[in-house]
C-alpha cells in the first residue's frame, strides 16, 4: 500500500469534498417520497426524501417554506428542486430546497388511505361506536413502551395533578415489523382483563414509518373490538394513525391524554363553585328583574314568585352535590373492595395457611436443610418438623424411594413462600 503524500485534516479533506460536490451540483431536481417531516421552531422545515434504496436530508428555509401552496406531510410524492450543501460540522451533505412540488400521492399514503377507506365501510370509524370516557377512572391501563418517554409524560401529568389513580403499564413494543401484533395482543389483554377503566395506547412522536404499527389493521381491530374506553395517544399533535379513528377519543400527545383522564381536584373545586356563583348571580338577576316588574305586588305574592323562580336553580345546586357524593362514595366502596380482595388474596397464599391444611415443612435437625427428596435422607437422622402451630423433633427409621414428585413440590412452595 503506497503512502499518500499528503495527510489532510478533517477540516480540509470535508472542506474539499464541500467545494468538489457544490460545484457539481449547483441546481438538481430530486424526486421521492417525504419521511420524518418536522418544522423547527425557527420556521424552517426539514424532512427527509426516500426510495427504495435511499435517503436525501433536505431543508427548506422559512422564506421558501411560507411561500409553498400546501403543508409536506410524512408519505407525499415531491419533486425538490435546489442546491446539494455540505454541512461540514457534521460531514453530511443535504439538499437545500428553494423549490416543492406534490407529484402524487406515495406509497404509504396509497397504503393507508385504501386501508382507511376499507375498514371505515365495515363501521369500524364510525361515531355511535364512540364510548364516553370516564370522569374518575381508578385505575389506567397503558399499552406503550415500559422504558419510552411516553409513559414518563403520562406519570408525570397523573402525579402532579396529583389524580390518586393506579397505573397500569401494558408493555409492548411501539415501533418495527412485529410490534402491531404484540400490541393488538396487549390491548385485548388489558380489555379482557379489566386492567383500568380507560385503557391509553401511547407512544412519543416519530417518522410515519415509525407509527406505521399503529395503523395496522390488526392494531385499529383490536381497539375497535374493545369493551373498555380507549384513548389513541400516538405521536406528536401532528401525527395521526388509523388508531386515532377506531378509538373513542383522540389525544394529542401521551401528556394530553393523561390530562384527560385526570381532573385535579383544585379544578373540580373552582367548577364547583363557579356553579354555586352562577346560581347565585342568576337568582339574583332574577329577583331584580321580578322587583322593577312586579314593584306594585304585595309582599306575599312577591315572595310566592320569589320562591317558584329559585326552585329549579336550587334543585339543580342540590342535583349537582347529590352526583358528587354519590360518584367519591361509590370510588371510595371501590377502593375499600379492591383492599379485602388484595388482603383475602394475601392470607390465602401464606406459608401459615399452606401449613395449616396439613402440610409441613420438613429439616435436617442438625443443617436445618429442608428435605425435598427421600434420596437425600438416610436412617438414624434427627429432623425438625414445623407444623401449623409449632414444631417436633424425629427420626428416620426406613428410607423409602420417592414416589409421587407431587409432595415434594408443595414442600418447595411452602419453603418459597416463608
Amino acid at each position: 500500500m503506497s503512502i499518500p503524500q499528503k495527510v489532510f485534516s478533517v477540516s480540509e479533506l470535508t472542506s474539499l469534498i464541500k467545494g468538489y460536490l457544490e460545484d457539481a451540483f449547483p441546481y438538481v431536481a430530486v424526486q421521492g417520497e417525504i419521511s420524518n417531516c418536522r418544522p423547527s421552531s425557527t420556521g424552517h422545515l426539514y424532512f427527509s426524501l426516500k426510495d427504495e434504496r435511499a435517503v436525501l436530508n433536505v431543508v427548506m428555509f422559512q422564506s421558501r417554506y411560507r411561500r409553498l401552496s400546501f403543508q409536506p406531510k410524512d408519505g407525499m410524492m415531491v419533486l425538490a428542486k435546489g442546491a446539494l450543501s455540505v454541512y461540514e460540522a457534521r460531514g453530511a451533505y443535504q439538499l437545500v430546497c428553494e423549490e416543492l412540488e406534490q407529484v402524487g400521492m406515495g406509497a404509504i399514503l396509497e397504503m393507508l388511505e385504501k386501508r382507511k377507506q376499507r375498514l371505515a365501510a365495515e363501521g369500524l370509524f364510525d361515531k355511535e361506536r364512540k364510548r364516553p370516557i370516564p370522569l374518575f377512572p381508578s385505575r389506567i391501563a397503558v399499552v406503550t413502551s415500559p422504558t419510552g418517554a411516553a409513559i414518563r409524560d403520562i406519570i408525570n401529568v397523573l402525579t402532579r395533578r396529583n389524580a390518586g389513580v393506579d397505573i397500569v403499564v401494558v408493555p409492548a413494543p411501539v415501533q418495527g415489523e412485529n410490534a402491531a401484533p404484540i400490541i393488538a395482543e396487549q390491548i385485548r389483554r388489558a380489555d379482557l382483563w379489566r386492567l383500568g377503566d380507560v385503557i391509553i395506547v401511547a407512544r412519543g412522536g416519530g417518522s410515519i414509518e415509525d407509527l406505521l404499527p399503529f395503523s395496522e389493521e390488526v392494531v385499529v381491530r383490536a381497539i375497535a373490538a374493545c369493551e373498555t374506553p380507549v384513548i389513541s395517544a400516538v405521536g406528536h399533535e401532528i401525527d395521526y394513525s388509523l388508531s386515532d379513528l377506531a378509538a373513542d377519543l383522540r389525544a394529542p400527545t401521551p401528556s394530553a391524554a393523561a390530562e384527560m383522564v385526570s381532573a385535579h381536584r383544585e379544578e373540580l373545586l373552582q367548577r364547583v363553585q363557579h356553579a354555586h356563583l352562577t346560581v347565585v348571580r342568576e337568582t339574583r338577576g332574577l329577583c331584580e328583574r321580578l322587583r322593577f316588574r312586579l314593584g306594585k305586588v304585595s309582599e306575599e305574592q312577591l315572595a310566592r314568585l320569589f320562591t317558584l323562580y329559585r326552585a329549579p336553580y336550587l334543585q339543580r345546586w342540590d342535583e349537582a352535590h347529590q352526583s358528587i357524593v354519590r360518584t367519591m362514595r361509590k370510588y371510595l366502596i371501590t377502593l375499600r373492595h379492591r383492599i379485602e380482595m388484595a388482603r383475602e388474596i394475601t392470607q390465602a397464599h401464606s406459608p401459615r395457611a399452606v401449613l395449616s391444611r396439613g402440610y409441613a415443612i420438613v429439616r435436617d435437625a442438625a443443617t436445618r436443610e429442608i428435605l425435598r427428596d427421600t434420596r437425600t435422607a438416610f436412617e438414624g437422622q434427627r429432623l425438625s418438623i414445623t407444623l401449623a402451630r409449632g414444631e417436633l423433633e424425629a427420626r428416620t427409621t426406613q428410607v423409602a424411594p420417592p414416589e409421587d414428585e407431587s409432595a415434594t413440590t408443595e414442600v418447595h412452595d411452602a419453603e418459597e413462600g416463608l
